[in-house]
């Protein structure tokens, strides 16, 4: 088994087919790792844009990668089989947090087509590091930046190039080593073979604004008094405003309320969330049910 940690400097670059921006990959950089977690072999390529012809002033300042090194760069479909011929067999591909595949899978999409990068099993290692940062004290519930978590760990960075693709599987490589624990780490591990690791990856979730969706259970929109406990009676139809449905409510014991509840769609989940504000007056507001 060798693990791969894939790193991907890509700059917003306007794609004319479908008008609109699109973070299209101009350098891929990797480190292989033996089962010691030793780092056996890197791996880094410029890709030359098929779109267009020069890249952002932020984009180059944060990578070194002016529009000269990024116009004599490899062609993509050229670099990414040049990685994926490099990558091998029986391997677990990491990247930091799954953002990397998001931009993949819209490079694969818009740009490769027939061409994928090699992924057999994937690994959030963000996610892991992080697992481990909270089991240490880290309270932050934000998601951690590499150099955060690199500070973290005491792991030296004077000659680390951060936002250069190569470095920073390098530093993430450093960080696996760092705090690997068997059990947590396998159990984090997915196989990309299976459909639904890409179903779920693709699928956007959304807040729902029609109370009629199907997803709804009826049953959550009923609200209860927080001075007795008891249900409590709706008394103005359903509104919809800034992703909340609200209507007011009144209570048997004269307790008035305004309900408030938004409903998130995930691939896998509902997501419900209720809260009780003051009671609002009527006003015009489009009105979705009775």
């Amino acid at each position: 088994m060798n693990y791969i940690i894939l790193d991907l400097e890509w700059d917003s670059t306007y794609f004319p087919k479908q008008r609109r921006f699109i973070n299209q990959i101009l350098q891929i950089g990797a480190v292989k790792l033996n089962e010691s977690f030793k780092v056996t072999d890197c791996f880094e390529v410029t890709v030359k844009s098929s779109i267009s012809k020069r890249v952002t002033g932020r984009f180059s300042q944060l990578t070194g990668i002016s529009t000269d090194i990024m116009m004599h760069g490899t062609p993509f479909e050229d670099a990414v089989e040049q990685y994926n011929n490099w990558v091998g067999e029986d391997t677990v591909t990491m990247t930091w947090s799954n953002s990397d595949l998001y931009t993949i899978l819209e490079n694969e999409d818009n740009i490769l087509h027939n061409k994928h990068f090699k992924i057999e099993k994937y690994l959030d290692l963000q996610k892991f590091v992080q697992g481990e940062m909270r089991i240490l004290g880290y309270e932050s519930k934000n998601q951690v930046s590499l150099e955060a978590a690199a500070e973290f760990f005491e792991i030296r960075t004077d000659d680390i190039d951060f936002h250069t693709a190569k470095d920073d599987s390098l530093v993430s490589a450093y960080l696996l080593k760092k705090c690997y624990n068997k059990e947590r780490f396998e159990t984090l591990i997915r196989d990309t073979s299976n459909p639904e690791f890409f179903k779920r990856l693709r699928y956007k979730p959304y807040t729902i604004s029609n109370l009629k969706d199907s997803n709804i259970d009826k049953s959550k929109l009923e609200f209860s008094c927080e001075e007795c406990g008891k249900k409590a009676e709706r008394v103005s139809a359903w509104k919809y405003s800034n992703r909340w449905f609200w209507a007011n409510f009144q209570c048997k014991c004269g307790n008035k309320f305004s309900g408030r509840i938004t409903f998130k769609k995930t691939y896998d989940d509902l997501i419900v969330r209720k809260k009780v504000c003051e009671f609002r007056e009527k006003k015009k507001t489009v009105k979705t049910e009775n």
